[in-house]
């Protein structure tokens, strides 16, 4: 209770040296409103930065005068042109935008999203192409005033419990990590991170409290290589990756988080997908932002946290969840209450249901979260493959989902892995799939990736690929 007054204190003074909030404008659907709606719905909520997944003339023409800051994505499919041709660089970055600044203000270049985990094998392309779209914006004397980096998935990390111990996978430090976080020091920018405490959750209900995950009071957890102790998931995910620039002495590293958020539906399975959990995350989150409060490892740091995400999107692939994390419906109406603003956060008051069976259930003591984040499976022996007549489209955009969002452990399926041959998309889907659903304890809905996949009783076989049966 004690937090709380010290929390409400510290609105009632509206301090200016807070974080900042921003949100992700996705667009996977086909009933969203017009970029010049999108805009003005923004301005009516006082949100005064956003990010999105591409640079689409018509979003950027719209933004255009609106005050709003922006950071705009250059896609995975184009990392290998951007690091092998500097021409390349230089033409994205004068149509997408020179074309576009001041009028546009673009601050920063998402270069990529969650790269580590593509399973088009762009690692080794990031840090080049970062490079030359730094290049390009020199040359338009825009290095100043954008910022260039690239989002990284919480699965970039060898270790993340407890925070302390926190560092990153081992085979991407020399030939990833230090470059970018050289490059990143050297202009001025930071690491993106997109953190999920829902996943982490939604996988260990059995073991985190529901409070502890919410920011709502619980004992809390002490960290036993710092003494720290944790309120929330979101604070002790962030300083674990804090504790892996430290480990790699880049404290000076900064971090922006690109993308959290909670779902307010799910499948039956989805535990803790509902919309006052969603409304509860996000609000208590915004509290915390906007309220100066750092980590327990920075708590001087005011990060910037961009929700995720605007909209509902109709056309996500993978569980409901997946389509189920907007603030706003298409038609704009709030999902549910949750301030954007200091001065909405004034009337703001999380208000907890009573406990409810599952996943709501109240824990005494929230548990660690170790590392991978998943209890291993007490079923039977199955496993989920591709569907080999699926719609290659579809089937594409679910592999994309399973080794980004999903968390899949995709790297036997990168070139000159155990897995990459044969090298057809069936075989690679197969093994995503399977991975998402052995992490997801083979729980009902966890082998659905939109009608393209199915489960099997007899071990898969793709070349000498052994499929797990658990982690």
């Amino acid at each position: 209770m004690h937090r709380f007054i010290i929390l409400t204190i510290l609105l009632s003074l509206a301090l200016a040296d807070g974080g900042s909030i921003g949100v992700n404008y996705g667009r996977i659907a086909n009933n969203l409103p017009s970029a010049v709606k999108v805009v003005q719905l923004l301005k009516s909520q006082g949100l005064t930065r956003v990010k999105v997944y591409d640079t689409d003339p018509a979003v950027l023409r719209a933004l255009s005068g609106s005050g709003i800051k922006v950071t705009v994505d250059l896609p995975n499919q184009q990392l290998f042109a951007a690091a092998k041709a500097p021409s390349f660089a230089s033409s994205w970055v004068e149509r997408n935008v020179a074309a576009y600044y001041p009028h546009t203000q673009i601050e920063s270049i998402a270069v990529g999203n969650e790269v580590f985990v593509d399973p088009h094998n762009t690692t080794k392309f990031l840090v080049p192409a970062m490079k030359n779209i730094q290049k390009a914006l020199t040359k338009h004397n825009l290095d100043k005033d954008i910022k260039v980096s690239s989002p990284i998935a919480l699965s970039a990390l060898a270790n993340s419990y407890p925070s302390s111990a926190g560092s990153f996978r081992p085979e991407l430090v020399e030939p990833v990590f230090k470059p970018m976080l050289d490059f990143l020091r050297e202009t001025g920018s930071y690491l993106m991170v997109n953190v999920y405490p829902f996943f982490a959750y939604e996988s260990n209900a059995d073991v985190i409290s529901l409070d502890y995950a919410l920011f709502r009071d619980n004992p809390g957890v002490v960290d036993p290589g710092n003494g720290l102790r944790y309120y929330n998931l979101f604070d002790a995910q962030i300083d674990a990756v804090f504790s892996a620039l430290s480990a790699l002495k880049y404290d000076d590293v900064k971090i922006v988080v690109t993308e959290t958020g909670w779902p307010s539906k799910g499948d039956s399975n989805e535990v803790g997908a509902s919309v006052e959990n969603a409304a509860a995350y996000n609000g208590n989150l915004v509290r915390k932002i906007l309220t100066a409060a750092g980590t327990p490892l920075r708590p001087k740091a005011d990060l910037t946290v961009y929700l995720f995400a605007l909209f509902n999107e109709n056309q996500k692939p993978g569980p409901t969840s997946e389509r189920n994390f907007g603030l706003f419906y298409p038609d704009e109406r709030r999902v549910y209450n949750v301030p954007l603003t200091v001065e909405e956060l004034k009337d703001y008051h999380d208000r907890p249901s009573a406990p409810v069976n599952g996943g709501g259930q109240k824990k005494e003591t929230p548990a660690p979260v170790v590392s991978g984040g998943v209890s291993k499976s007490t079923t039977g022996n199955t496993w989920c493959v591709a569907n080999p007549d699926a719609d290659k489209v579809k089937l594409q955009a679910a592999l994309d989902f399973a080794c980004g969002e999903g968390g899949s452990d995709c790297g036997p399926i990168q070139r000159g892995a155990t897995c990459y041959d044969p090298n057809t998309l069936v075989a690679h889907a197969s093994f995503a799939f399977n991975s998402y659903y052995q992490k997801q304890s083979r729980k009902g809905g966890s082998c659905y990736f939109g009608g393209t996949s199915y489960v099997v009783t007899q071990e898969p076989r793709y070349g000498s690929c052994e499929f797990p049966t658990g982690y």
